[in-house]
């Protein structure tokens, strides 16, 4: 038997003849195994799915119908209800509770604008909270129709992680299921929790409310301390008082609204005391007493205490994410006090398959940042790439009435990053638009790099300004500058002409500002 040729070591002579080397090489292709088609995804039998979300509100919900849209095959876990808690406790039904006490004071001040309205005027709370549930209803089940348009799979559950590419969904009747997949984004969002306060215990029954019972309110009550001047203290506060409750609203820090520029919650702290709030700026809630009618709430403020009697305490700070019993340690996913960390802004965790987003971060808790994030998660999961969020643009919007809304840097965080800073300020109160619609309160202010005009900061409180800040978004997006603002034709008669009067101050030259 001959040995076989070494095709490594001995190449075929070049002299032989071209059909004996053709032959010769035909034989040798042939006797040789193919290699198997590598393809881009693992082979079905071993993931069930592209992506997998875990959690399904507006970050979650987002992120798997994207992740459809650019061909993944996708499913989303949810252990309670679509739309997570924006939809079902969050931002949706307060602001259906907001829109009905505005029009109920509307109609109580319509005599300003000529309108005479006879009889009594007033609230009827149970089919108020009726409407806010069905709002919450519809919404709820426009996600689940656009799950079934974009081919998402929807699994009711609790998801814990088996591995890095494998979790575990128990449902209600604690049946388990498991799913693989190549992507995982957690969008498990974040709770209420009850920060302690010395005395107050209980929940609904001993009239100790978080948001979560504030949405769901059965009853209005006749007078309660709200622990808390972020949006959900200023929100709820404007609620029930304009419901007839008494409302003593306490923040620790020295105006409301602290994570927005100064000037914002000072002038909110003024316009809520004038609607009957009592506003308690730098102070604390010592401790409570319970008692027969409810709960005897100590403030204290500086070295002054004071006593104040309410039916029910709403606690409006405090938030938990939502990271429990998932084993996300136990397969390498980074915790910290906050929730999940994040390796970056591409909302990688430190397990390379694995990203998150929204409240669970412990970063931004804004729905709206949760869907971006969502976006740009599964964009980067499924088309390789690893691009970051931009966070300077982050519109930041309070719904009292006046509304209130921000963007970018406050005056304060712009200095104190070193920039010399030019400031315009414009009142709505001399607009016509304002006058006509008896919507006179707040103010726009811009904040503005003094060197190069660069718009670092906009700032709003008054009628419609959480839908009239996005004009602040898209220049800080754009890196526009103080010139193109000025030279920007804003329709008239609006309440968006404040802000280029704003912005003209700024440079100097306010055609309407006495």
């Amino acid at each position: 038997m001959t040995e076989p040729e070494n095709h490594a070591t001995e190449p075929r002579s070049l002299t032989a003849s071209a059909p004996t080397v053709v032959s010769s090489l035909i034989d040798d292709i042939s006797s040789l195994s193919m290699p198997s088609e590598q393809p881009e995804t693992m082979p079905s039998d071993n993931f069930d799915y592209d992506v997998v979300v875990i959690g399904a509100g507006p970050g979650g919900y987002v992120a798997a119908i994207r992740a459809a849209q650019l061909g993944g095959k996708v499913a989303c876990v949810e252990k309670e209800y679509l739309g997570g808690t924006c939809l079902n406790w969050g931002c949706i039904p307060s602001k259906a509770m907001i829109a009905s006490v505005e029009r109920l004071q509307h109609v109580q001040h319509a005599d300003k604008l000529g309108v005479k309205v006879s009889g009594e005027v007033s609230m009827d709370f149970e089919a108020m909270m009726a409407r806010k549930e069905k709002i919450v209803q519809i919404q709820r089940g426009g996600v689940g129709s656009l799950f079934k348009k974009n081919g998402v799979t929807h699994f009711e559950g609790f998801a814990s992680f088996v591995d890095a590419n494998t979790i575990e969904v128990s449902d209600k009747n604690k049946k388990k299921t498991r799913v693989r997949a190549r992507f995982f984004v957690l969008a498990m969002g974040s709770s209420v929790i009850h920060i302690p306060v010395p005395g107050l215990e209980g929940g609904r029954e001993k009239d100790v409310w978080t948001s979560d019972e504030a949405v769901t309110a059965q009853k209005i009550p006749k007078s309660m301390v709200i622990l808390g001047g972020g949006a959900v203290g200023c929100e709820f506060g404007y609620v029930f008082n304009g419901l007839g409750s008494k409302v003593t609203l306490v923040e620790m820090m020295p105006n409301l609204l602290p994570m927005m520029d100064v000037d914002l919650g000072t002038e909110l702290g003024k316009l809520l005391s004038r609607q009957g709030i009592a506003v308690k700026t730098g102070a604390t809630l010592d401790k409570c007493e319970k008692t027969k009618a409810g709960w005897k709430c100590h403030i204290k403020k500086g070295g002054e205490s004071e006593v104040v009697e309410v039916e029910t305490v709403l606690l409006g700070v405090g938030r938990k994410a939502n990271t429990d019993g998932m084993n996300l340690e136990k397969i390498g996913v980074r915790l910290h006090r906050r929730g999940v960390e994040v390796a970056d802004d591409t909302m990688k965790t430190h397990v390379p398959n694995i990203y998150a987003i929204g409240d669970v971060t412990g970063r931004i808790q804004l729905a709206h940042v949760a869907s971006h994030e969502g976006i740009r998660a599964v964009t980067n999961a499924l088309k390789g790439e690893n691009k970051a969020v931009d966070y300077r643009a982050v519109p930041n919007c309070v719904y009292t009435v006046p509304e209130v809304s921000s963007v970018g840097l406050s005056q304060s965080e712009a200095e104190a990053q070193g920039y010399e800073v030019t400031v315009g300020k414009f009142n709505f109160r001399p607009l016509g638009k304002a006058m006509a619609t008896t919507e006179q309160d707040g103010f726009v202010k811009v904040v503005c790099d003094k060197k190069y005009g660069e718009v670092l900061g906009v700032h709003m409180i008054g009628a419609h300004v959480t839908d009239m800040i996005h004009e602040g978004v898209v220049a800080i997006k754009l890196e526009a500058t103080l010139d193109y603002m000025v030279d920007t034709i804003h329709a008239h008669p609006t309440m968006s002409e404040a802000v280029l009067e704003a912005f003209e101050d700024a440079d100097g030259h306010a055609i309407h500002k006495m």
